[in-house]
């Protein structure tokens, strides 16, 4: 590629992603040396699935009888169901049609569980497991991004999704749910606002968003779920899981509705998952993060296609 015929600009940018991977390369090392210090194991689940966990506006690409997983999320739930208490995958993920300066239609991510935790547990653990990998990786604990300076030894800002939309949008989570507005509040109103100095924690979603987190215990209109952000973007999302199997058919079954009334493609259902939940579960924590958003705020870069060796395109997405 550097054959001459390229740009000097084109030079510059090549050089940096090779840079960029460079970087992603021994930042992943020491993600993996703090989970095996920490007594994880590293697992692989298939790429292939027979049934995408049912999600409003998420697709899974089909490949013939099977899809791409949007998340290892199910197939992890069911190694924890069989007694395993803390395992950890990095692995590709899929999602049609996501494709933009902060999506790929295929992406790395990291997720992490482990048993007799809660959400308030995990907040602890990845404030631990990223301080202690940036600085390993970078020898600081302060990065820039953006014109920013995100310090990650300094305490990081929790809001309160109520807490949030009260301050910055003017209006409850719940009406804004009421109002077929909460995204666009969320993206317009909060996410541009959030401190750009330190990570943020949006934690505690209306009970209507919990996916499949559990209800707080002392706040049943609230669910045990909160969202990493960086420099305004969203890293990660994080549960106290659900382990009720009742609960859990149920807002399956909500979800497949939804998914048919927005006219989505209808997924089997996934008997296994539900046969192991069947044999009961501790209570256990869950979280994914998107580890091509992270890379590229540890790097500065101004959008993930420069953290990633290949980029695959459709003709229909070239102009996005």
């Amino acid at each position: 590629m550097l054959n001459g015929l390229k740009k000097p600009d084109d030079i510059v940018r090549l050089e940096k992603i090779k840079s960029n991977l460079r970087f992603r390369s021994k930042y992943l090392r020491e993600l993996r040396n703090f989970f095996f210090t920490a007594d994880f194991i590293e697992i692989e689940t298939p790429v292939m699935v027979k049934s995408p966990a049912p999600e409003d506006y998420i697709n899974a690409p089909q490949t013939g009888d099977f899809f791409l997983r949007t998340s290892p999320e199910l197939h992890m739930k069911r190694l924890i169901a069989a007694g395993y208490d803390k395992i950890f995958q990095v692995g590709p993920c899929f999602r049609e049609g996501e494709m933009g300066a902060l999506h790929n239609v295929e992406f790395s991510m990291l997720e992490w569980y482990e048993t007799g935790k809660n959400y308030n547990d995990l907040l602890a653990f990845t404030q631990k497991l990223l301080l202690n990998t940036i600085r390993n990786a970078t020898d600081t604990t302060s990065i820039n991004f953006r014109g920013n300076v995100i310090e990650f030894d300094k305490q990081w800002e929790i809001y309160t999704v109520r807490g949030a939309f009260k301050e910055f949008a003017g209006i409850s989570p719940e009406q804004a749910i009421r109002d077929g507005n909460f995204e666009v509040l969320l993206t317009e109103k909060i996410e541009p606002n959030l401190p750009k100095d330190r990570p943020v924690i949006l934690k505690d979603y209306p009970v209507s968003m919990a996916a499949l987190s559990r209800f707080k215990e002392d706040d049943n209109s609230v669910a045990e779920r909160w969202e990493l952000y960086l420099g305004g973007i969203e890293i990660a999302n994080a549960y106290s899981e659900l382990i009720d199997p009742f609960e859990q058919r149920k807002r399956f079954d909500i979800a497949h509705e939804n998914r048919k009334r927005l006219n989505l493609p209808k997924y089997p259902e996934d008997s296994d998952f539900f046969e192991a939940l069947k044999y009961g579960m501790n209570s256990y924590t869950g979280i994914a993060l998107g580890i091509d958003r992270l890379i590229m705020v540890l790097t500065d870069a101004p959008n993930i296609r420069e953290v990633v060796s290949f980029t695959e395109r459709s003709q229909s997405s070239e102009s996005t």
